[in-house]
């Protein structure tokens, strides 16, 4: 039997406009009392004391439903007894503009509205709707704030390193049915809101490896690799290791890589060099354009926006630009460039460890990158 709360739980999912006055509302008390008001119009016995407890404790069971209504984004691909199982949360009008999409859909986790309205379906299987571009890159190389200064324009979608694209190609099931599944989640993620008419994908670092898997999903897709020197590259990530630097958190073998006994300088450095030749390896098969750092904020609008199609009237270059003197991971600060102290900082063995894994994948590129100019 359908309790009270299951009731209201169902009544937000089947109404937007109820959903997004109801999300508006950050204090849970205030939050409780307007949902008690709304359940009482639809004849419904719930009090705002048992509203309130429910959100504190997340107590009301997820809906499970084939259809997910316009306004709810994936939050989170699980297993459930071997089937895949999509978990949502509702986001509706508001603009994803956070540096990466988990920072977007945690933060909207917390809000009274998802705490007592949870929502789980089967993982979508088809979907209608292409990105304009896709961004693939190297790692602590200029991706963010490429996506950054692409979100800055309130006519793009822009979805940044999304958890759920990375269980969908995690899947072990045969190509076309990958193929099908990530076709769906895109359309899931790409939701236009209004005035919104562009979606761009920046994937995980490690996504390039995945790049014939979305060239079949997405063939008409110009994609970019964005790179950087990569002793620059080595330092941050000596600093502060990204997960792909650490084979229990991004298996080796999805790397193409050997386990290796401790994620140390060598490894770090090879890691870096399996990414910059996958995408020179895959360059040949078009739809590619090349970008380094070094070119970056000028080269947004120079090469990526002509690659993916796109003119800017001269208002949402002027955001674009204003968001490139921003620090692209963290907003709130002034960006100061950091090159010079990065190559000063690498002494004369890690450039030799740099040079010896990964130096001649950069050559590489940057000899295609010049062919093209």
């Amino acid at each position: 039997m359908t309790t009270g709360l299951e009731a209201l739980r169902d009544l937000i999912l089947d109404d937007a406009a109820l959903s997004q006055a109801l999300d508006a509302l950050i204090d849970p008390k205030i939050f409780a009392t307007r949902a008690a008001e709304a359940a009482r119009a639809a004849g419904l016995a719930v009090d705002a004391a048992e509203i309130r407890m429910a959100v504190e404790t997340t107590s009301v069971p997820p809906a499970e439903r084939a259809v997910v209504p316009h306004g709810w984004l994936p939050f989170e691909v699980s297993d459930q007894d071997g089937t895949p199982a999509v978990r949502w949360r509702w986001v509706g009008p508001r603009r994803l503009t956070a540096p990466f999409y988990a920072d977007e859909l945690t933060w909207a986790s917390y809000r009274p509205l998802n705490r007592l309205v949870r929502l789980c379906t089967p993982l979508p299987v088809s979907g209608e709707g292409a990105p304009d571009g896709l961004i693939f890159h190297m790692s602590r190389c200029g991706s963010t704030l490429t996506a950054q200064m692409l979100a800055a324009s309130p006519a793009n979608v822009v979805i940044s390193e999304a958890p759920p694209i990375d269980a969908v190609l995690r899947l072990e099931v045969d190509v076309e049915a990958k193929v099908q599944a990530l076709r769906a989640m895109v359309a899931a993620l790409g939701q236009a809101r209004a005035g919104e008419t562009r979606l761009f994908l920046k994937l995980d670092c490690w996504h390039v490896r995945d790049l014939p898997l979305f060239r079949r999903a997405f063939p008409e897709a110009p994609w970019v690799f964005v790179y950087r020197e990569p002793v620059e590259v080595l330092v941050s990530h000596l600093r502060r290791r990204g997960v792909q630097m650490i084979p229990e958190l991004v298996p080796s073998a999805r790397l193409g890589l050997e386990t290796p006994q401790r994620s140390d300088a060598d490894y770090c450095a090879q890691v870096l060099a399996v990414l910059c030749e996958t995408a020179a390896d895959h360059y040949q098969a078009g739809g590619g354009r090349l970008v380094n750092y070094a070119d970056l904020p000028q080269a947004l609008f120079t090469k990526v926006l002509p690659h993916f199609g796109v003119e800017v009237s001269t208002e949402e270059e002027a955001t674009m630009r204003a968001a490139s003197a921003r620090d692209a991971k963290e907003p709130g600060q002034h960006f100061v460039p950091d090159a010079a102290a990065k190559q000063q900082e690498a002494g004369d063995d890690l450039r030799a460890i740099c040079d010896r894994r990964a130096g001649e994948a950069y050559r590489q590129l940057e000899a295609i990158r010049a062919s093209d100019a």
